[in-house]
């Protein structure tokens, strides 16, 4: 017979340890991945989606704060800067296939950043939303680390930001390459350009996972529309 009181000790110990939480992220993630390979790639089983709802599952069901959870896989967390800017790495590698295709690139950055603010806002005073959720879910569509930052600078909740973007990202990653085969978009770069605009981070994943050329333009598409938010939503608050 184990020894529950030792049992429970060492579960103690362990959730105080940052090496646990890490493993728990990571060990979710990989098993989501795995599900998600052997599903034929099934949009609605994102490994990012899944690895969250994992996690989540076990802090609700040990009654584990999510600060306490944070701070010991914050590591990873830290790690998104990092891995945006690495993003220019390939940008760099094709900047000539860029400049040829500048002005598609702005006209498409232009029309969707400032679609994406509009229809945000406008739907948020529509269910009249309290001020504070409106002002965080404004940079929802941009890369988590920019969306924080911009919320926290209007006067939203950075850590709701931060959830919300994941969310958007999470659902335009699985859903985004139907809606594409449902209008027949079969050119890559414009499908890669699109999911880094509407998806950030999870949607660049993705497009680079399929096609070198659409992860290219997904990793534009995500950086140009961060900066170009950062600067439309305290413009457009000022305006209104």
């Amino acid at each position: 017979m184990i020894d529950q009181d030792k049992l429970y000790s060492i579960w103690v110990y362990l959730q105080a340890e940052p090496l646990f939480w890490l493993t728990l992220t990571i060990g979710s993630y990989l098993i989501a991945d795995m599900a998600y390979k052997k599903s034929n790639l099934f949009p609605l089983l994102n490994p990012v989606a899944m690895s969250v709802l994992i996690v989540s599952l076990i802090l609700i069901l040990f009654n584990i704060k999510y600060e306490r959870y944070f701070d010991g896989a914050k590591f990873i967390h830290f790690l998104l800067g990092p891995a945006t800017v690495a993003l220019a790495i390939p940008i760099y590698k094709n900047w000539n296939l860029i400049i040829s295709n500048s002005k598609a690139i702005l006209i498409s950055l232009i029309l969707g950043s400032t679609f994406a603010i509009l229809i945000t806002y406008t739907l948020s005073l529509y269910l009249e939303l309290p001020k504070e959720l409106i002002m965080s879910l404004l940079p929802r569509n941009v890369t988590a680390p920019i969306a924080m930052g911009i919320s926290e600078i209007i006067g939203g909740i950075p850590s709701l930001t931060a959830i919300i973007t994941i969310l958007t990202g999470v659902v335009g990653a699985s859903l985004g390459v139907f809606v594409f085969d449902v209008m027949k978009l079969k050119n890559m770069d414009a499908r890669g350009f699109s999911l880094g605009l509407t998806s950030h981070g999870i949607g660049t994943a993705r497009a680079m996972s399929r096609n070198k050329n659409a992860g290219v333009y997904a990793a534009v598409g995500m950086g140009l529309s961060g900066l170009l938010t950062s600067i439309l939503v305290p413009l457009f608050l000022k305006i209104i």
